[in-house]
């Protein structure tokens, strides 16, 4: 279990290091119009995207 939980954080970094290696420019950018977005919209997707990511698990792992 320890071994899959390693490979899946490896993972993250992996695809959260793709867009600020191959566009830094563009990343910068999606950064700062981040920034001025407000809490709650944040929020929401933030819980969108867990709400996701836990679906793909749940159906990989079946």
């Amino acid at each position: 279990m320890w071994d899959s939980l390693w490979i899946a954080l490896g993972l993250v970094l992996v695809i959260e290091g793709l867009m600020p290696s191959l566009n830094p420019k563009a990343f910068k950018q999606t950064m700062s119009t981040i920034r001025e977005m407000d809490e709650g919209t944040l929020r929401v997707m933030g819980l969108i995207s867990m709400s996701i990511g836990a679906t793909i698990v749940y159906f990989l792992t079946q």
